[in-house]
Order: C-alpha cells, then sequence, then structure tokens
C-alpha cells in the first residue's frame, strides 16, 4: 500500500451549487490535508487536525498558499487537431475541409499518432486537466496511440475512433463494414481496461452513411455500457446539410436518436441550435450536452443558451473542443463560457463554473461516482491552482480573502502558468517549474 498526502488549501463542489452559486453547496478548506491511499483518497480534513495521526512515513507534499481542486473534466477535445488549432478564417465545414481533414489523415501513421498523443496529454496536464472525452481519427492505430499514452500516464480517459464513410477525403474515410469491425475489436482492447473507456464515435451525421448509421445502432445495442460522442447543432450550414442528407426527421438531434445514438453516456457537443423540444428529449433520454465557447467564438457558430439548457435540465459540462476551440485551459475555457453567458444577460457565478469544469463535467459522462469532488473513496485526480502565478493574479487575488472570488479572478486571468501541478491517482505527473 502507498501513502501520501498533500497539504493545501481545498475548493470544491459537493453538489451541483445552480446557475447563481449556491456557497453552500461549496466547500472550503484554508489548511487542508488530504491523505491518498492506492490511488484513492482516503482522507480530508484540517491539517492541524489530521497531522498528528498520520505515520511518520507518509511524505507530505507541502503546497501551502495553493489550492487542491478536482482535476479539470474535458468533455469534448480532438487529440488529432494539435496542429489546426489557431487556424485562420473559416467557419465550420471549410474549416474541416481545409485544415482538420488533411491533418487527420497522417495519423495512418502509428509514429506520428504516438507523437501527437504524447503532446496532446502534456497539454491537457499542464492546464490540470486528468479526464477527457476524446475524438482520435478513423485510424484505429490512432486510438491505439491515444489510450497507450494516457494509461502511461494513468490518467481516465474517454476516446473513440472516428466512424466516416462518406464526405471525406481518400485516407480518412473507413466503409460500413471496417467501421463496424475495427470499433468492435477497439471496445473489446480498451474498455475497461485499466482506467480507459471508449466511446461509440460518429463524427457528425454528415460523414456516415444510413448504413453505417445502422451499424452505429447495432454497436450500441451490443455495447451498452459504451459511451457515445459526436457533434450536433453547431452551425447553420451543416444544420441545413444534415436537413438535405437526412430527410423527414424532426430535427438534427433526431437523426441520433433515430439510429439509437441518444441515450445514458452520450455527449453531444455544441448544441447551439437546439429548440426546446429537443433540449427536453436529451434530459428524457439520459444524453448531456457538451458548451464549448472558445471554438464556438472562434468559428463563428454561435453562443450557447445555458440558462435554456438547464431549464431543460441538461446535464450541461464543458469542452475545450481543441482545435477549433483556441486553448486546451479549461480556466480560459471557463473564462470564455462566462463571457458567452454575459452576452445573453446570464451570469455564470464561479461556483457554477468550478462545478462544471469538475462535478458537473463527472456527472454529465456518468463518473460522479469516481471523479468531480475531493471526498473519500473517490479517485485521486487533482489540480494544483496558484493564486500568485502571474505579478497580475497574485494582486488581484492579494485584494480580497474569498476562495470563490480567486477561482473567478483564475478563470479570467489564468492559464496553465496557474497550475502548479497535476495529480493522477495522487502520483503527480505535472509539475511547473518552480512550483515547489
Amino acid at each position: 500500500m502507498t501513502v501520501s498526502a498533500i497539504r493545501s488549501s481545498l475548493l470544491h463542489c459537493l453538489r451541483d451549487p445552480g446557475l447563481a452559486g449556491d456557497a453552500s453547496a461549496v466547500e472550503y478548506i484554508k489548511d487542508a490535508l488530504t491523505i491518498v491511499r492506492d490511488g484513492r483518497i482516503e482522507c480530508v480534513g484540517d491539517a492541524k487536525a489530521l497531522l498528528p495521526s498520520l505515520g511518520a512515513d507518509v511524505v507530505i507534499d507541502d503546497q501551502r498558499g495553493k489550492i487542491l481542486v478536482p482535476g479539470f473534466i474535458d468533455t469534448h477535445v480532438h487529440y488529432p487537431q494539435v496542429d489546426v488549432i489557431a487556424s485562420y478564417g473559416a467557419q465550420l465545414l471549410d474549416w474541416l475541409n481545409q485544415y482538420t481533414f488533411p491533418a487527420e489523415i497522417a495519423f495512418a501513421d502509428r509514429p506520428h499518432a504516438d507523437a501527437a498523443a504524447e503532446f496532446f496529454l502534456d497539454r491537457l496536464l499542464e492546464n490540470g486537466t486528468t479526464t477527457a472525452s476524446v475524438f482520435c481519427t478513423s485510424h484505429p492505430q490512432s486510438v491505439d496511440a491515444f489510450f497507450t499514452a494516457s494509461e502511461a500516464r494513468g490518467l481516465r480517459m474517454i476516446a473513440g475512433k472516428c466512424l466516416m464513410d462518406q464526405h471525406a477525403p481518400d485516407g480518412l474515410r473507413d466503409t460500413v463494414k471496417s467501421g463496424y469491425h475495427d470499433s468492435k475489436a477497439l471496445i473489446e482492447r480498451w474498455h475497461g481496461h485499466a482506467r480507459s473507456l471508449y466511446a461509440i464515435t460518429p463524427r457528425f451525421a454528415p460523414t456516415s452513411s444510413l448504413a453505417q448509421m445502422e451499424t452505429m445502432r447495432a454497436l450500441a445495442r451490443e455495447h451498452p455500457d459504451t459511451y457515445i460522442q459526436s457533434h450536433v447543432a453547431e452551425n447553420r450550414a451543416e444544420i441545413a446539410w444534415v436537413d438535405e442528407l437526412f430527410p423527414g426527421h424532426r430535427s438534427y438531434l433526431d437523426v441520433y436518436d433515430h439510429y439509437g445514438l441518444l441515450r445514458d453516456k452520450s455527449i453531444y457537443a455544441h448544441c447551439i441550435y437546439l429548440d426546446d423540444a429537443d433540449r427536453a428529449h436529451m434530459t428524457a433520454a439520459g444524453a448531456t450536452p457538451s458548451f464549448c465557447p472558445t471554438s464556438n467564438l472562434f468559428i463563428g457558430s454561435g453562443l450557447y443558451d445555458l440558462k435554456a439548457a438547464l431549464a431543460a435540465g441538461n446535464v450541461v459540462s464543458v469542452g475545450t473542443d481543441v482545435g477549433g476551440g483556441t486553448s486546451y485551459s479549461m480556466l480560459r475555457t471557463l473564462g470564455e463560457a462566462y463571457k458567452v453567458q454575459q452576452l445573453q444577460g446570464t451570469s455564470l457565478s464561479p461556483a457554477y463554473a468550478l462545478y462544471l469544469a469538475t462535478l458537473g463535467g463527472a456527472k454529465a459522462l456518468s463518473l460522479d461516482d469516481k471523479l468531480g469532488s475531493i471526498t473519500p473513496g473517490k479517485e485521486a485526480d487533482f489540480a494544483l491552482l496558484d493564486p500568485a502565478a502571474t505579478p497580475l493574479l497574485a494582486r488581484r487575488t492579494s485584494l480580497r480573502d474569498d476562495p470563490l472570488d480567486t477561482f473567478f479572478a483564475l478563470m479570467t486571468l489564468g492559464d496553465d502558468r496557474a497550475v502548479a501541478a497535476t495529480y493522477a491517482g495522487g502520483v503527480c505527473v505535472h509539475r511547473r517549474c518552480g512550483s515547489g
């Protein structure tokens, strides 16, 4: 048995604080000791009360002055798009054809996929993200590369091979048969292995034929405990194209529902142009939306209506959506989410922002029994935040003795520099240079 402890301030959500931010749903301990045994949280409490009972052989990672939060959860991101982030001047469909699809063709080469997976995971960890729902490419070796790299770091990750047999270039399309058999083999190899979980991954409805959609229905039935991830209602031109390709459906979301792809553990990115009936249907089906603010702004897709989603009972989470998104930082992503809501007359409280990126993300992924809060029995995945990471942050966060105000400053002014360390299963998997 291995036992370790982290001494720091501690901030996490015990339950959903609501959009306005019920402070009683948030726990803050100024001088906390978090004790980890064999990758799980054993005990959390006031450091002075717990220190006398700690064995002399337990090494304490002393991080006083910093704030321990649950590891961030990114519910929508593309690891093969590391090289298309910050690509200029196109909306969704042109952006895919001009930048994304050509970049993804290179993932047929396993060494290229290995190198990209290593780079991608390093970026997540330096930003405090310990769990993500990840799109690979249509090449099965891209999935093998990703899970090999994530398991080497001890991470809990969800990922899947894109299924796409039409409307994509040579070298990226699969077939109805190969998409099914490759996915089935990958599920058997990776789902439930170590901390890996598999997602059946239609790229988006236009890139799959009716026949391939039928095979995804079969996969979903045969593997009911897997995840499903895709995109929906991101862009008006995309929606018009779906209407042409799938006539007779009430909505874009209804296409996925028709093929049995709307259920528990299904995560749909964007959801900007859903109507009230769609939102209600997502809730009834157990599907969840991933709000991707930096991508929606960068590609010019639109503004996500968080208030309407919550009114419909949607379990909302947040995704960086790199490479359409512009940062791997969940802090920066939350800052942009705040601005998107401000434009619509809605205030995103710091308590609810913290919830979206931690316990809310875990709930959206049906992992809230394992992740999302720093409570005994859960997996010991943490991000250690430094309120004095930059001169501006140090000055701003010294003004008020309020942990949620400090978190708001971090999500408004912070980035990877504000993440002093990241822990997976209690093991430090990233430490910023000069951070103790």
